[in-house]
């Protein structure tokens, strides 16, 4: 579909040849440091806690859920789940909220810090910043219509960050097929994954500036020209100007149901209609034979995506940096490391 993935034909073999090396790095999820039950006796009310916050904080703004699950992906795909995405900048450490691909994107570290406030006065020095964003992703999806899961618990905060990884490791807006699954193999995320984890941006926004580029590019080649895709991109056209700012306006990225989480978002990759380039190239890339069955099963059986939502978030959620658990720590404040 897009003209890089014809100037760079030769990431498919790269992908192919470092399969073997990228599947090497095992998840650390079957090491066990892991467990349903750990905090089953030093904080029994950790979950009802987590829980009663974010249903204060979705009732109040249904975007919370989206900003906090994104919250959670950045930071397991930096250094693992350990918080690190949540540390301020100090004189002796660069955290990664200042990341070109963070800066503008990343929200709902008041309501980490609030919840964590709880906890700490519930249970001093016994809840990790991790565990917190870990437990409050699933809880976010939930509120807004998605599925269950079981958060494997235990994970220790990281006491560094990395800057350069941020922008390394994670998927841009406007990066090829190819790119997005090498990035997911790398944490030991299957092309399954990428394509039931895309599903997350059935609720909440993008900005302009990760957005302008696709609209007034491919869009219409990917959508045809039907009167309804056409009232859709005249309206993005509206928030983004091609010219002259309006970077930082959003627009939801499925537009029908925004603040709920189903399977509408794989529809509208089917009709051409996704609003970012990485999330249409799932079923419009050359590449994309197995990505472009997963989306048709997905908008065909919303059962099938929460399922294997519901199994690729534990996947994310046990990407854990064995670092973590033999020099990191259970932070007292999510921002900055314990002196």
């Amino acid at each position: 579909m897009a003209p890089s993935l014809h100037s760079r034909p030769f990431l498919l073999l790269f992908v192919l040849l470092s399969l073997s090396i990228l599947c090497m790095r095992s998840l650390d999820a079957s090491e066990p440091y892991l467990t349903l039950d750990y905090y089953a006796s030093s904080c029994p009310s950790v979950l009802e806690i987590v829980r009663k916050e974010m249903e204060c904080a979705v009732l109040s703004d249904p975007r919370n859920a989206a900003f906090i699950l994104r919250l959670h992906f950045h930071d397991c795909f930096v250094q693992g789940c350990d918080g690190s995405v949540l540390l301020d900048d100090t004189i002796t450490l660069q955290g990664e909220k200042k990341a070109s691909i963070n800066i503008n994107s990343l929200d709902g570290f008041r309501l980490i810090d609030r919840i964590k406030n709880k906890l700490e006065s519930e249970c001093p020095g016994i809840v990790s910043c991790a565990d917190i964003l870990t437990v409050a992703a699933r809880d976010a999806v939930i509120l807004v219509g998605g599925p269950y899961w079981d958060v494997p618990l235990g994970r220790k905060d990281s006491t560094t960050a990395n800057y350069d990884l941020a922008t390394a490791n994670l998927p841009a807006a406007n990066e090829d097929l190819l790119s997005i699954i090498s990035k997911f193999l790398y944490q030991g995320l299957s092309v399954t994954d990428v394509v039931a984890l895309s599903g997350a941006h059935t609720i909440g926004m993008a900005r302009c500036e990760n957005f302008r580029a696709r609209i007034y590019g491919d869009f219409k080649g990917t959508s045809g020209n039907n009167p309804v895709s056409n009232t859709y991109l005249s309206n993005l056209k509206s928030i983004c100007p091609a010219t002259g700012g309006g970077e930082d306006n959003t627009a939801g990225m499925d537009y029908v149901t925004p603040n709920y989480f189903d399977n509408s978002f794989y529809h509208l990759l089917l009709k051409g209609e996704g609003l970012l380039n990485s999330d249409q190239e799932l079923y419009s890339s050359l590449f994309g034979i197995q990505t472009k069955g997963l989306v048709k099963k997905y908008a065909e059986d919303s059962l099938a995506f929460f399922q294997q939502f519901s199994d690729s978030m534990v996947k994310l959620g046990n990407i854990t940096n064995a670092d973590s658990f033999s020099t990191g720590e259970v932070r007292k404040n999510c921002r900055f490391v314990n002196t």
